[in-house]
């Protein structure tokens, strides 16, 4: 970083920049792609080029553009959000699902919005597949489809396809490098030359135009170059990490399909834990009061995560042996 290259990006480009937005579009098969701070920007200005005021757009309703963007949907792009309610069994949203919800309701929807993996239901995938299937009923509605890919690395990992395969049936793609690329800030935002062309001024207008960022961009090429194969060791740790605490005070760790262990307590005591694990030097995340999150990284190896789950299961053991 310290050695990038830099210009200023807002006025005649940043040549570290150019080089990241470059490859990313080599990696996502799409023509062009927009260097943003955050993913949370890109994701919003994919709306503000693809929705339209006035309208739905259809999604996960347990996705991070509605649960953790602060409802910039509706403040900044003007559009409403309409859950796609879950098939039985199923954990994401899928193509039947989308079609079900897209038939019924009379607000017109001008988008459709996928993730994968899916931070929410705990690192779940959508394969290529399913997307196809996603995106073939998104058209049949004459609607566009943004994917949240911030995990996008993982999921290729995981399921074998490339992040073009992937991305391929969307009309724009949002990749973030600062989750399991390991770098301290940064996401892509990728899809048709123009559309990208018109996200140049809706970036600057949401308050993402930066000068020297190429300072940045180093960190996430750095990532893109070292850290994607890895990934597989954050897959294979969240495996052993689950394995190690599940039944520990009663509590259910889930299935992991990639880097994110979602632990179910018997209990609505997840504050409590998320407490005594981290007396314990081990730092969950709230999600609900009964279920708390893990998720395993760059930072942490195998000896890392098995000190780990021996701190998390005697956390679950105290939480469990108080409540008795």
């Amino acid at each position: 970083m310290a050695d990038a290259e830099v210009g200023d990006d807002v006025l005649d480009g940043d040549p570290t920049v150019r080089r990241l937005e470059a490859r990313a579009c080599e990696l996502l098969g799409k023509e062009r792609a927009l260097f943003f701070p955050t993913g949370t920007m890109a994701n919003q200005t994919a709306l503000w080029l693809l929705a339209r005021r006035g309208t739905e757009i259809l999604l996960d309703g347990a996705s991070h553009i509605m649960d953790w963007e602060h409802a910039a949907a509706a403040a900044l792009v003007g559009v409403q959000v309409r859950p796609v309610a879950l098939r039985p069994g199923r954990r994401v949203i899928d193509a039947a699902a989308v079609a079900d919800t897209a038939s019924v309701h009379a607000t017109r929807a001008s988008l459709v919005c996928v993730e994968n993996t899916h931070n929410g239901a705990g690192g779940v995938l959508t394969s290529a597949s399913e997307l196809d299937a996603i995106a073939d009923v998104a058209r049949a509605h004459r609607l566009p489809m943004h994917l949240d890919g911030a995990r996008l690395w993982n999921a290729a990992v995981a399921t074998g396809a490339s992040e073009a395969r992937l991305a391929a049936s969307s009309t724009t793609v949002m990749v973030s490098f600062s989750k399991g690329l390991g770098a301290p800030v940064g996401a892509v935002l990728a899809g048709p030359a123009a559309a990208m062309a018109d996200a140049v001024a809706v970036r600057r207008r949401l308050g993402g135009g930066m000068r020297q960022s190429g300072v940045l961009a180093a960190a996430a090429l750095h990532g893109l170059t070292h850290h994607r194969e890895r990934l597989a060791e954050d897959h294979a740790n969240a495996q052993a990490l689950a394995r190690a605490i599940d039944g520990a005070g009663g509590a259910r760790a889930v299935t992991p399909e990639t880097n994110i262990v979602m632990i179910d307590l018997p209990q609505p005591t997840a504050t409590s834990v998320l407490d005594r694990a981290r007396a314990l030097g081990v730092l969950l995340s709230f999600w609900t009061p009964t279920r708390v999150r893990a998720v395993t990284h760059l930072d942490v190896d195998a000896a890392g995560v098995r000190r780990a789950a021996d701190a998390i299961a005697r956390a679950l053991e105290a939480e469990h042996a108080s409540a008795a």
